[in-house]
């Protein structure tokens, strides 16, 4: 997949994100956070295959948050996606899912 790609398929699920808080659908806007960080993690994925993070974006993150490789502030936001909050939509600490993707993908398109 071409970077151009990459980003275009970011930006999709951002859009469908902002209708989904709109509609007061925070786990949807979850979910599409995660998808976007995952698609970037993937792009990067595809030049270091030495790392086996999966294919889905809950994997990649999960083993991105395990990384001592990557930045900390990398690490920590993909542990707040990858955090369970409760069904009221709670989290054990204040969480922003669309800024700690940014954070995510910010790193892995500057790494490429």
């Amino acid at each position: 997949m071409k970077k151009e790609e990459v980003v275009e398929t970011i930006e999709k699920e951002f859009r469908i994100a902002a209708e989904a808080q709109t509609a007061g659908n925070d786990g949807m806007m979850r979910v599409c956070a995660r998808r976007a960080a995952g698609t970037a993690i993937g792009y990067w994925l595809a030049t270091h295959r030495e790392k086996n993070w999966g294919a889905d974006a809950m994997n990649r993150l999960k083993n991105l948050q395990l990384d001592g490789s990557v930045p900390p502030q990398v690490q920590e936001a993909a542990r707040r996606l990858t955090t369970k909050i409760t069904e009221q939509f709670r989290s054990p600490f204040p969480t922003d899912p669309i800024s700690d993707s940014r954070i995510i993908i910010e790193f892995f398109l500057r790494e490429v």
